[in-house]
């Protein structure tokens, strides 16, 4: 298998190609300040992914910035700090200021030359704008979960991205599942029959940060530390198809 057998790319976005683990870390500092005891970023992380995942389960149509804001209120709750429902709102709306990876927006640009690039993902379309501006790229379809009424790793949402792909004359053997996370993803590409190429963000760190315990590693065809990797890897198939 190789990586210019695909005609289309499907990308998670947060933690793939938008930092959201630093994003996290940056927009929960007027909570996390607030703590008797310091939290290592992990700890902080691992209960945000706790919270986020479990509300996701209980309430699968609530527009992500609204449930980002319940996040924050269970987060107050566990780590006993008052919080107002401003405070909340506030940290619902912090995606916009989530940064990407430094080697996200090149290599989209160059990618875009030889695939169609698409959208999948657990965020609301208001707030996935915000992020596609430092992405500096137009995706050929972007699917959120408010689109879908569902969040990864919901069968759901892969079900309507297929249907939708289809559609477009994109088949499922022509698209390579693209993400960080193997819970949100890679765990749900593989029950449908995906090829993933897993870009391990967190490849010099333990545990899985901002995404649950997938309690399994599926097998993946590719996985590069950085989208950077995978670029690289990109043109040197192309080098040797040429050579």
């Amino acid at each position: 298998m190789k990586l210019t057998d695909f005609k289309a790319l499907t990308f998670d976005c947060y933690g793939t190609l938008i930092d959201w683990e630093s994003g996290i870390i940056g927009a929960l500092k007027p909570l996390t300040d607030q703590l008797p005891q310091a939290l290592t970023r992990d700890q902080i992380l691992e209960a945000h992914a706790f919270h986020e995942s479990t509300q996701q389960r209980w309430t699968p149509g609530c527009r992500y910035s609204d449930l980002l804001a319940i996040v924050y209120k269970r987060l107050a709750e566990e780590w006993g700090v008052e919080v107002s429902i401003e405070a909340c709102i506030t940290y619902g709306r912090s995606v916009k200021d989530w940064p990407a990876f430094a080697d996200s927006a090149e290599a989209l640009h160059y990618l875009k030359q030889h695939y169609k690039l698409v959208i999948l993902s657990n965020v609301d379309n208001e707030s996935f704008a915000h992020s596609n501006a430092k992405l500096e790229v137009a995706f050929d379809a972007i699917y959120t979960a408010q689109d879908v009424g569902a969040y990864k790793p919901s069968d759901t949402n892969f079900e309507y991205m297929l249907t939708h792909l289809e559609r477009r004359g994109i088949a499922k053997s022509d698209v390579l599942h693209t993400a960080e996370s193997l819970f949100h993803d890679h765990v749900p590409a593989a029950r449908h029959g995906l090829a993933s190429c897993w870009i391990y963000r967190r490849h010099d760190k333990q545990g899985f940060g901002a995404t649950r315990d997938p309690g399994e590693t599926p097998d993946v065809a590719f996985r590069f530390n950085s989208m950077a990797e995978l670029v690289d890897a990109h043109k040197a198939e192309l080098a040797g198809s040429a050579g």
